[in-house]
């Protein structure tokens, strides 16, 4: 099947298998590999990217599914060699450690900050629920998270 997708913010047309996911779209098709791909499952969460400003786990979304609809994924956060407030959280707070589960992270902070610019500890930690970490412990993140919002 021909799809068209717009990726942060530029356009692709490609043609897919209809099973395929948009997490493989993403890295194998469009060479994004921001976006990792850890249990295919929809349990860990490495693998959200925002489909038309919603956070989505792409190891879930078929590619044709996301047909017409504009994708953002981690390499869309930083324009040019500005990074976005959440990624310079992430530096700031060593809210990283291995770093797979980053990107997630990354994506998930910041659609809640787009959707509540000044969210308290308890909401960042709801926001972050579906995201799995297994280095930090989550305290960096959620100080990370938080210096995003206060900056």
């Amino acid at each position: 099947m021909q799809i068209t997708v717009t990726v942060n913010g530029r356009e692709y047309v490609r043609e897919v298998e209809p099973r395929l996911l948009l997490v493989h779209f993403l890295r194998d098709h469009l060479e994004l590999t921001g976006t990792h791909w850890g249990c295919d499952t929809s349990n860990c969460g490495v693998c959200v990217v925002h489909l038309d400003g919603v956070p989505v786990k792409s190891c879930t979304v078929l590619a044709v599914m996301a047909d017409g609809q504009d994708i953002r994924t981690v390499e869309g956060l930083s324009w040019g060699a500005e990074l976005d407030p959440v990624q310079r959280g992430f530096i700031e707070c060593h809210g990283l450690q291995c770093g797979f589960c980053t990107s997630g992270m990354m994506m998930t902070a910041r659609w809640l900050l787009d959707t509540n610019p000044d969210p308290s500890e308890q909401d960042i930690r709801e926001a972050l629920a579906g995201q799995l970490c297994r280095c930090t412990g989550y305290e960096n993140i959620v100080k990370a998270v938080r210096w995003a919002a206060e900056s």
